[in-house]
């Protein structure tokens, strides 16, 4: 009998059968499970699925931790807090899972035999020491030929040197204004502008200005009207420096000496400095070569100078003596002694800009082999094609940052200049050779060089059109999102980058910058993505620039091409002269010989066939026409007939409008009409391309139009009804104001009628018990006036004729005729009870107040209903 692999299975094949089956039936039954949301929380309700819940839940805790416990991961599953206690079970889970899968992989190589010498298992984050090749630790080989080459590219952690400038790098998008203040060997004064540049820069409020910015605050300040404020400070002295004719002349190559015997000293102090500068102005010529570092700097940083002479080699420290360069002057600036460089173009401009260096008498042998038409025209050419030396370029991308700098790299640096004088005296004698003794070939490598003398250092100035350039050498193809992306994101790295002092290529490289841009990630996630190694800056600003692919991706999409006016009937093509196209190709014929038939014109119309059998005969002379319409019954390129926009409702008209903006998918089989679409147009809201780009979110500028003009003539029909309905109000109001001139008033006819009557109408005594009717205020007044006017003396009244009885208690007077608001309402149908007064008082008294007493609020008082 066999022995079992695991109790109850013969081999690995059953384990593995049952286990499946297992997993199966396991994976169908948690599909039947309640999905989450409602439907869980409506059977949770129930005390037994509660339970189930919680006592199967506890088993899986279980076993997941014995499972865990067995491949030795953390167990602690079942104490867990109660507020974190899912998140830290799912985070020990999946540290499980890890930690499972990854043995069973090694496992399942090593079963397949595959790593077998595998080294030990580091944990995670964990990393080996680097072992840095240098020349104290590099291998040799047993035969004692070269040792391996090995290549120092970047340094990690080196302090920036940008921090231990005595003078802050200047970063700002201004114009790069020059740093000389001293011009020694002067033909042509220097500008006062520069002279007094140390002084004016001292000022407390300048300090924090940029320097470009601070010399034009000081120029406008002091009024000083500097022309040539960014020219060449040696503009003059090149163009009328002449060439002697000892340099014109041939002359024997003096050897080099060799490298073993030619001291070399590398200078750090500024004392070291001067005096290499007072052996550079005893000599005739020397060479020069600089080092430089461009990653991790905006504007760039020039880190050492070689120079060498016949005798000797020097390396200068420019980190260390950045701000004292400017001494060199003297020498660098003498047209006495020649300076000899290779491919200056570079190393003029970062002298400039970095020291404020100026180069008179260069002369490059660049230019030199350009002349002589030698296969190449590289220093390492140079140096095996004149001294059969072979270069040793494995320090060229080095990181020339690094203090105290290996023996290699210092090597690596002096032989850059240490044969270059005798290249120059070979380059010089073959080029009279070459020229059959004549100095013109001789005279315009010194005109190049010259002319590479005068050149300025520009530094880079951003605007808001600098990413077309680059994208043009990109050679890239982007739609509206696309190229809004890469505009924001270029000028998010330009702005970056200066305030960072990193350059473009640390902060965001190219090619990834194009790859967000043609991509345009949704997640942040997806903008790492597009970055493999991911940049520094990237994953600090990683939600700024998910913000500014967000922002271009709300650009409207512009369509390919302008959408073309429709042309609906058939176009007549006429016979083809070129034999090598068909009939119906229309790409070698110009639109001036095509027919053109518009929908306005009047053309008979017929219907289009699709079948022989569906044939009708037309009752048309075609005689009579110069062309026929048919509008076809299935087509490819035209469009469908919809009803007129009047018949529609407004749900339809929408939706035509919407139709009517998609593109045509078979247009491009249609001929072109050379429609040229400015690229600056599809920028420019006043543009048609623009205003098609928008249809989705507006109107069209015609409709748009038509409304500003109903408007327009409805508010104009508004302004003029008004107007005439004021003038109708003002001319109603002039008639009645002139009716009412030539009539009197009522005092003007009371004093007319006095005038003509004379007399005054006495006033008949009243009988007893009667009283008369007041007059109102106003009779009273004009009687009083009368009366005074009438009569000159006063009489007294005459009480003897009058009664008066009504004024004794207990009579009562008869009923007056006049209404009197206190007297209360009497009921004439309904006579009191006898024992009871009647509760309406004499006529004379008032009723608005007794004494004593009142009446207010009482039940016989209430209104009746």
């Amino acid at each position: 009998d066999t022995s079992e692999l695991c109790p109850g299975f013969k081999d690995v094949d059953a384990f593995v059968k049952y286990g499946l089956g297992t997993v199966v039936s396991a994976t169908k039954a948690s599909a039947g499970l309640p999905q989450a949301g409602d439907e869980y929380d409506f059977y949770r309700s129930f005390t037994g699925f509660q339970d189930f819940c919680e006592s199967q839940g506890d088993n899986l805790l279980r076993c997941m931790s014995q499972i865990m416990k067995h491949h030795g991961c953390r167990s602690h599953m079942m104490n867990q807090n109660t507020l974190t206690g899912q998140e830290d079970r799912f985070d020990l889970m999946v540290d499980s899972n890890d930690a499972i899968l990854e043995r069973v992989g090694i496992l399942l190589d090593e079963a397949d035999g595959v790593n077998r010498t595998q080294g030990p298992v580091m944990p995670a984050g964990f990393q080996p020491p680097k072992i840095v090749v240098s020349s104290w630790n590099r291998k040799g080989s047993g035969s004692g030929g070269r040792s391996e080459m090995f290549r120092l590219l970047h340094a990690k952690n080196v302090a920036r040197p940008q921090l231990k400038f005595k003078e802050k790098v200047d970063n700002s998008n201004t114009p790069f204004i020059p740093k000389i203040f001293i011009k020694p060997n002067a033909v042509k004064p220097l500008p006062s502008y520069f002279t007094n540049k140390q002084m004016h820069k001292e000022k407390p409020e300048d300090l924090d200005v940029p320097a470009a910015l601070a010399d034009f605050i000081h120029q406008q300040r002091t009024q000083e009207n500097v022309v040539d404020m960014c020219a060449h400070p040696y503009q003059y002295e090149l163009d009328h420096l002449m060439i002697p004719e000892s340099l014109l002349s041939k002359s024997e190559p003096q050897l080099y000496k060799p490298v073993a015997e030619t001291k070399c000293s590398f200078i750090t102090t500024l004392e070291e400095l001067a005096a290499l500068n007072e052996k550079l102005c005893q000599l005739s010529e020397f060479a020069v070569d600089l080092e430089h570092h461009s990653y991790r700097s905006f504007l760039g940083i020039t880190c050492l100078m070689q120079i060498s002479t016949r005798e000797e080699d020097f390396i200068i420290d420019t980190l260390e003596l950045r701000s004292e360069m400017y001494i060199l002057n003297e020498a660098f600036t003498d047209p006495a002694i020649v300076k000899v460089f290779h491919g200056a173009d570079s190393d003029i401009e970062w002298l400039q800009r970095d020291f404020g260096l100026y180069v008179v008498r260069l002369f490059d042998t660049h230019q030199a082999s350009r002349a002589l038409n030698l296969a190449r025209h590289s220093l390492d050419h140079l140096l095996t094609h004149f001294c059969n030396v072979a270069s040793d370029k494995r320090y060229q991308l080095a990181d020339w940052r690094i203090r105290p700098l290996p023996e290699e790299m210092v090597q690596y640096a002096r032989a850059d200049t240490h044969y270059l004088l005798y290249i120059y005296d070979c380059v010089r004698a073959q080029l009279l050779d070459f020229n059959h003794g004549q100095p013109g070939l001789l005279k315009s490598v010194w005109d190049r060089s010259r002319d590479i003398s005068l050149k300025k250092y520009m530094k880079p100035i951003f605007t808001e059109e600098s990413y077309l350039e680059l994208q043009r050498k990109q050679k890239k193809s982007f739609n509206t999102q696309q190229l809004a992306a890469f505009r924001l994101l270029f000028a998010w790295r330009d702005k970056l980058a200066r305030q960072e002092d990193e350059s473009t290529g640390y902060v965001l490289p190219t090619h990834m910058m194009i790859k967000i841009s043609e991509e345009l990630p949704k997640e942040p996630q997806g903008i790492i993505a597009c970055c493999n190694p991911v940049p520094p800056l990237v994953r600090q600003q990683v939600n700024e620039l998910h913000l500014l692919v967000q922002q271009a991706r709300e650009m409207p999409l512009l369509k390919a091409e302008i959408a073309a006016q429709k042309k609906k009937g058939l176009t007549p093509i006429g016979k083809n002269q070129n034999t090598l196209f068909g009939p119906h190709d229309t790409s070698r014929v110009s639109e001036g010989d095509l027919h053109h038939f518009s929908s306005d014109a009047e053309l008979p119309e017929g219907r289009g066939l699709l079948f022989s059998d569906d044939e009708q005969k037309m009752e048309i002379d075609v005689s009579e026409t110069s062309g026929l319409m048919a509008a076809a019954q299935i087509t490819l390129f035209e469009e469908t007939e919809t009803p007129k926009s009047q018949s529609l409702s407004v749900a339809q008209r929408k939706a035509r409008r919407i139709e009517e903006t998609f593109e045509n998918p078979f247009r491009m089989y249609l001929p072109s009409e050379d429609i040229h679409v400015n690229q600056n147009a599809k920028f420019d809201p006043s543009s048609k391309i623009f205003e098609i780009s928008k249809k989705w979110k507006l109107l069209s500028v015609e409709q748009q139009q038509q409304e500003l003009e109903a408007k327009r003539k409805a508010k104009q029909e508004a302004k003029e009804q008004a107007k005439k309905a004021t003038e109708e109000r003002k001319k109603a109001k002039q008639s009645y104001q002139e009716s009412l001139q030539n009539v009197a008033t009522v005092r003007q006819q009371a004093a007319e009628s006095t005038k003509g009557g004379g007399t005054k109408r006495e006033r008949v005594s009243s009988e007893v018990g009667e009283s008369s009717p007041k007059p109102k205020k106003k009779q009273l007044k004009c009687a009083e006036k009368t009366e005074t006017a009438s009569q000159d003396t006063f009489k007294p009244f005459d009480y003897s004729q009058s009664d008066l009885k009504v004024f004794a208690a207990g009579t009562r007077p008869k009923n007056n005729t006049q209404f009197d608001p206190n007297q209360q309402e009497r009921d004439f149908k309904k006579k009191p009870p006898k024992g009871q007064k009647s509760s309406c008082g004499p006529g004379g008294r008032s009723m608005s107040y007794l004494a004593g007493k009142s009446e207010r609020g009482f039940r016989h008082n209430w209104p009746k209903r």
